[in-house]
């Protein structure tokens, strides 16, 4: 019975972890879980699991918890400081990065120094402080198993190769609700429009970030560091079938793809039970019914979100840390209202403009970048496209 923790368990890739877990019983053991504010769906969560330890971040939600509720075998703990800590706790082999946003750095490095292999969902750790972490995974001898997608996709074509063989990585892409939109028809397109994926359930903040291709650039950066790739070696393939994940090629010309139904607990379930294959609900393809699939070049020019990340990741040091916390303080603009879609490109250009790069910075320069990126992005948004 392998054992696991899962940090950000209410959300949707932490859901449909324990999703996995239901559906492979006997396989795993919860060591524990941690979640933000979601009182009543992380009760039901601790109940049906009965992990050792349960940790909320958000203190009101946990003091509204603990006087609600009363678990026999779960330790209960609140805050911030407490859901870093949960990345440590026991005997956890496996810990489940699911939170989203910059705020997973810390947790994935304390888990990192405990020794623990890590369940990758939390991209924004990779893209960050991508150099740091990959070094103390190194240092520690610690796994990186990629849960999304696409990496997930990567890390399974990459499997019995010689990695000095790869050539190139081809990383797919849906294009979104708005794959073959011009700038000028998405001047005025609503939340609802962008939080419409035409292939995949997921967050409201990962799913803008994938209509607006700011995602896909997260996944370049994330990819350089996963898998040692230069940046010109990495290609994004419009894919709105989602059925082929990623491809990678070898310098032989051989192209080796990993394809199935669009399904998170895929990617999700074969980095838990890594190296084995154990049996999964999800559907399986039948390719008499697959009538086309389809490839296009992305369009930097309106989607010019990819394009950013890019040349973030190429100067490197602190700028993909910039890109990151200014593009997490456009979409929640956007997301309640405040600019419109187009204009998460303007915050993100604006702090990318500001920065002074900082080489080889530490967790705690970085964090304190973060900040000012947040404080910098939030007068830009106030003084310049508000109102």
């Amino acid at each position: 019975m392998k054992k696991i923790s899962i940090l950000g368990s209410t959300g949707s890739i932490g859901t449909q972890t324990l999703d996995v877990v239901r559906n492979l019983p006997g396989e795993f053991k919860i060591c524990a879980l941690a979640a933000n504010s979601n009182v009543e769906l992380f009760s039901k969560q601790i109940e049906e699991f009965k992990p050792e330890l349960a940790v909320l971040a958000d203190e009101d939600a946990y003091k509204k918890l603990k006087a609600e509720k009363n678990f026999d075998a779960t330790e209960l703990a609140g805050g911030r400081q407490a859901f870093i800590d949960a990345a440590g706790y026991g005997d956890a082999e496996i810990i489940v990065t699911s939170m989203s946003g910059f705020a997973g750095l810390e947790p994935t490095v304390k888990a990192i120094q405990y020794g623990k292999n890590i369940a990758l969902a939390n991209k924004e750790t990779l893209v960050a402080a991508g150099e740091l972490v990959i070094n103390l995974a190194k240092k520690f001898k610690v796994k990186i198993l990629p849960v999304d997608s696409e990496h997930g996709a990567i890390f399974q074509c990459l499997q019995g190769e010689n990695h000095d063989a790869l050539e190139k990585i081809l990383l797919t892409a849906s294009g979104g609700p708005f794959r073959g939109k011009t700038a000028d028809e998405l001047q005025n397109v609503t939340v609802n429009e962008v939080l419409a994926h035409p292939t995949w359930n997921m967050g409201k903040k990962i799913t803008v970030d994938s209509a607006s291709l700011v995602n896909k650039g997260l996944e370049v950066i994330e990819a350089h560091w996963l898998y040692g790739v230069d940046y010109d070696k990495i290609q994004v393939v419009v894919h709105p079938q989602s059925i082929i994940h990623s491809m990678t090629e070898f310098k032989d010309g051989s192209i080796i793809a990993q394809i199935a139904a669009p399904d998170m607990r895929l990617p999700i379930q074969y980095a838990l039970t890594y190296p084995n294959r154990l049996p999964s609900p999800i559907k399986r393809l039948n390719f008499w019914d697959i009538k086309s699939l389809t490839f296009e070049e992305p369009d930097l020019k309106t989607f010019r979100g990819l394009k950013l990340a890019y040349d973030a990741g190429k100067i490197g040091g602190s700028m993909p840390c910039i890109l990151n916390a200014a593009n997490e303080v456009a979409v929640n603009a956007f997301l309640r209202g405040r600019i419109k879609f187009l204009q998460i490109y303007d915050v993100i250009e604006n702090a990318l403009e500001s920065h002074s790069v900082l080489r080889y910075p530490s967790i705690g320069v970085l964090k304190m970048e973060d900040a000012s990126v947040r404080i910098l992005s939030e007068k830009f948004i106030k003084h310049h496209l508000e109102g």
